[in-house]
């Protein structure tokens, strides 16, 4: 959790320091960047997380670790927030903020639920302590305004060799076409696992192709195998949510 945590920090005083030296085309965004700070710290390689830990990204499993993996980033990316604002300083906007006025994200829930008059159906436990966190902000403030955003990530988890954001496999063999050129795109998690299983031969290469990347028709393929590597296709939408 250490490194976990040292990674976090130093991406947000990273994206900190980008608004800085970032180039504004115009003086709006120049001007709202400036008095705001807000910044989107994402992620990428979710379904690789799940991989490695033999998981399967439909199942409570994989909603247990989102959860937690989840939290760990939110705590140490608003703490990072908070330290640097002790450095640097607050946001000029931090005044009458929901921050200033206590709130953390997951207190945001209870107040929508006020406001829909009606029960959100949301785990609200944690596994952190957050009265930390919360010291802080209340002894420091915040540097950014927003600290946290889900992004794509498409072409740069390509280039790095990962899944995309927080998204499911697509599929296991398949094609991209972007301005850079066409590429082929393939699961080396799968690979490794049909090689463990002296499966990965010219025939499955074969099957991979004729199936378009699924595994389903694929009968070679062992059914605890085919749990783990449930594509974007095969997924009920509900795990997604």
């Amino acid at each position: 959790e250490e490194l976990h945590a040292e990674t976090v920090k130093t991406a947000v005083n990273m994206l900190d320091n980008v608004i800085d030296i970032n180039f504004y085309p115009t003086i709006e965004a120049k001007n709202s960047n400036l008095k705001h700070r807000p910044v989107g710290l994402g992620l990428m390689g979710f379904q690789d997380a799940l991989y490695e830990l033999k998981v399967s990204y439909a199942s409570q499993e994989a909603v247990d670790f989102a959860d937690y993996s989840m939290e760990l980033i939110s705590y140490y990316a608003i703490l990072a927030s908070s330290e640097i604002a002790k450095e640097k300083g607050a946001y000029s906007t931090f005044k009458g903020s929901k921050w200033d006025r206590g709130f953390i994200p997951l207190d945001t829930i209870d107040l929508l639920e006020k406001e829909r008059g009606m029960p959100i159906e949301v785990d609200r436990s944690a596994k952190k302590d957050w009265s930390i966190v919360r010291k802080s902000i209340a002894k420091y403030g915040m540097r950014n305004s927003n600290v946290m955003a889900i992004a794509p990530t498409a072409t740069i988890a390509n280039i790095t060799g990962i899944s995309q954001s927080i998204e499911p496999t697509y599929r296991h063999l398949y094609s991209k076409s972007n301005l850079s050129g066409e590429f082929i795109v393939v699961n080396p998690y799968l690979i490794q696992d049909l090689k463990d299983r002296n499966l990965w031969d010219d025939t499955m290469i074969d099957d991979l192709k004729y199936y378009d990347g699924l595994l389903n028709d694929i009968d070679r393929i062992p059914d605890d195998l085919k749990h783990i590597y449930k594509t974007a296709i095969d997924i009920d939408a509900e795990w997604l949510i």
